[in-house]
């Protein structure tokens, strides 16, 4: 997907179609590319698509937290003109899209989290200071999915390579910290937006009864399961995720 990235500014993206701008937000160790499926769908069924690069790695170390990329995606959505958004998010993207519709509420339409944080932090930082062990960084990586041969060796790779990287390391830590400083229980019950969340029925990371805390909590939401999935649906069931989303936001005529 390399080629697509557009650079503008300080911004880097990939953006496919007109209409609805839906922005997706990827997670800590999640790539552009994680979103192929749902980026090649919904510019065909009238969004227009945004896949900006987090500054995950880019930031100061004092600014890696949570609330700084929320007011990054603003500064993002203010520079592209756009309004009445629809944000999707996975894993930390998640997180990030709840504490900017907090703190936006009048920039976003609708939101969508999948193994979303928020509630739920142990798992993002946890098991990371055997850097070195290129097996137990496959196993780490083959346990975010139900089916394993998801983690391709270039995923594993690009996990071992991050790790591996001293100051990646350090901010990915800074962030699994600011994170947990983050939880979001005590505000979703103030946050009426409407919600759409797809949750893998085998999440690991963040597991079903997260799903269903976020589901409690958010005042307009609503749950659906993917069977034998993991912590990522739109890449390990690309389609069912795509199916439950275009169903969801044709019901609510998003």
């Amino acid at each position: 997907m390399e080629e697509h990235l557009i650079e503008d500014g300080k911004y880097r993206y990939i953006e496919k179609g007109e209409g609805t701008p839906m922005i997706i937000l990827h997670g800590l160790m999640g790539g552009l590319s994680n979103f192929q499926g749902v980026s090649e769908y919904f510019p065909h069924k009238g969004y227009q698509v945004l896949i900006p690069e987090l500054p995950i790695y880019d930031m100061p170390l004092l600014k890696t937290t949570v609330k700084n990329f929320a007011t990054f995606l603003e500064g993002f959505i203010e520079h592209k003109g756009l309004k009445d958004v629809i944000l999707l998010g996975n894993s930390l993207g998640g997180h990030i899209g709840l504490l900017h519709t907090k703190m936006f509420p009048e920039r976003v339409k609708a939101l969508v989290i999948t193994g979303s944080s928020g509630l739920y932090e142990s798992a993002m930082g946890d098991g990371y200071p055997k850097r070195g062990d290129y097996e137990f960084i496959k196993k780490k990586a083959e346990d975010v999915f139900y089916d394993p041969k998801v983690a391709t060796k270039e995923i594993v790779d690009e996990v071992f390579a991050t790790v591996n990287d001293r100051m990646k390391l350090v901010k990915t830590l800074a962030i699994a910290k600011s994170a947990i400083r983050h939880n979001m229980s005590k505000d979703l019950p103030h946050m009426n937006t409407p919600t759409c969340i797809i949750w893998g029925e085998n999440d690991t990371v963040t597991p079903p009864n997260v799903a269903k805390e976020f589901h409690e909590l958010l005042p307009d939401s609503d749950l659906y399961w993917i069977e034998k999935c993991g912590h990522a649906p739109m890449m390990e069931h690309p389609n069912d995720f795509n199916h439950i989303l275009e169903a969801w936001l044709k019901k609510r005529n998003f």
